[in-house]
């Protein structure tokens, strides 16, 4: 069976992409990730790039960055409890 997909965001600039980090409540980096599309455009907006990656792809490209851990589908705020942790 196949890891499922997660929709992560990402910049892009001239020659590369880049993920894009967050901040917890806390002021730590965290990363995020979707499991659709929908939800990602819904909480960052139609125009968001984003990246297809599983979640031990995703790990291995945080590995040697200060992440806390993975937001999978966050809400939109850190006050709502709609987020689910990947630690």
């Amino acid at each position: 069976m196949s890891e499922p997909r997660l929709f992560v965001p990402v910049s892009t600039g001239r020659f590369a992409s880049a993920l894009r980090l967050f901040r917890t409540a806390a002021g730590k980096r965290a990363a995020v990730a979707f499991t659709s599309r929908l939800k990602l455009s819904q909480v960052l907006g139609p125009d968001q790039q984003w990246a297809v990656l599983t979640e031990p792809a995703l790990r291995g490209m945080l590995a040697e960055l200060d992440v806390a851990g993975i937001v999978i589908d966050p809400a939109g705020t850190m006050s709502r409890p709609a987020a689910r942790r990947v630690a």
